[in-house]
Parts: structure tokens; sequence; C-alpha cells
């Protein structure tokens, strides 16, 4: 039994129209034309309004929304900028654009920082990075003792923590970031460098938006 997919389109404001987000972005017109459909379909799986919601990006994620991770709820807060609660179109290319490999290392090295400062102070503390360590670890299904998660914050905190005042700034993060490259790993989306050919990964699966929807009817 199949499931229609009757999204409607979203009306966009001037300033997140193709040709200025592709100006504000490494993508191009025809690139920013293809997000917009998968931005429509997301935008429009649980609730029709155009904007994507937190339950939303986790279906289109994780295939369900139930599942709970802090690392997905940081892409959202950064993700929405205007903080409302909601992603809207412009938010959702500019922000993808921090992962396009084309995008200069600085941005992402900017974006990862904010992406550990949970509190959003300017700083990353001790607790702040141990929450994210734990989150990292279990998106990967990786499940190590207390004491090895304590030992690895301690040894990353001591290194990267050079003023010794308990708190990481950006100036100590670009240094810990140019002497561990790969942290910069996940920043990056290879398939974003060719999205007519590789559609993004993340796009609703049909089975589970139809799921979705008899849940909320």
């Amino acid at each position: 039994m199949g499931c229609e997919n009757s999204k409607d389109a979203v009306k966009l404001p001037a300033s997140d129209n193709f040709s200025r987000l592709a100006a504000d972005t490494v993508f191009t017109e025809d690139e920013v034309e293809i997000l917009f459909d998968l931005f429509n379909r997301v935008s429009n799986s649980v609730i029709k309004d155009g904007f994507i919601q937190k339950e939303e990006l986790q279906l289109a994620l994780f295939k369900n929304s139930k599942k709970k991770s802090l690392f997905l709820d940081r892409m959202f807060d950064l993700f929405d900028v205007n903080n409302n609660g909601l992603i809207e179109f412009g938010e959702f290319v500019r922000s993808l654009s921090v992962f396009h490999p084309r995008t200069p290392e600085t941005d992402k090295l900017e974006y990862a920082f904010r992406l550990y400062d949970l509190r959003g102070t300017g700083y990353i503390e001790r607790e702040e990075l141990k929450e994210m360590v734990v989150a990292l670890l279990n998106e990967s299904d990786l499940h190590l003792s207390n004491d090895n998660i304590e030992a690895i914050v301690d040894k990353t905190f001591t290194e990267t923590d050079l003023k010794g005042d308990g708190k990481i700034d950006m100036e100590e993060w670009e240094e810990y970031v140019a002497k561990n490259p790969k942290l910069l790993t996940n920043m990056t989306l290879p398939y974003l460098m060719d999205i007519n050919l590789a559609f993004p990964s993340f796009v609703v699966n049909k089975e589970a938006e139809c799921l979705q929807r008899q849940e909320t009817a």
C-alpha cells in the first residue's frame, strides 16, 4: 500500500530566493533547487507548515521520531538561527553549506566550536565536553566505562585548556584542532560536492513518513 506525498510548496521570502542563497553559499542555483525539494519533503513529513520541526529532523535522520540525541538537538539549535523553534529554508541551506567540502576550514572550525558550546557562553567547559563525548560515543554505538570516558575528557581538556582557566576559548580550540584535524571530519559531507548525482542520504524514508502520518492522524 502506498502513501501519497501531497506536499505543499514553501513560499520563500525575497532574502531566501534561489539566486540569493546561491550567492550567500557555496551551492549553485541548481543545487539550491534540489535542496528546496528536499526541504519540502522533510518540512511536510509530520506537519505541513513549510518549516522543519525537530521531530521532522529526527524522522529524516533516524527514520523515526523517537530516538533522542544531544547531537541532533545541537544541530537543530544551530540550524535554527533565529531561535524560533523552526528551521526555515534559508537557514537550512546556509547551515548545510558549512558542511560542503569547498567551505573554508575556518568556518567549519567555528561551527564545531559552537556545537560543543552547549550553554552558548563563548567557551567550552569540561562538563560540556563530557556531554558531547558521551553523545558522540552513543551515536557510534560505542559503550565505554565512566572511568574511560573521564580519562578521555581529562586528557582532551588538559591538552586544550592551555591557559589553565578551566574553559576552552576559540583561540585554544583553533590550536587544538590544528594539531588534531580529524576533529573536523564530521563537518564535511562529501556527497554535497555533487548533489545532482548523489541526492542527500537523509531524505525522508517514504515508509517511515507514512507511519508517522498515521500516528499523528
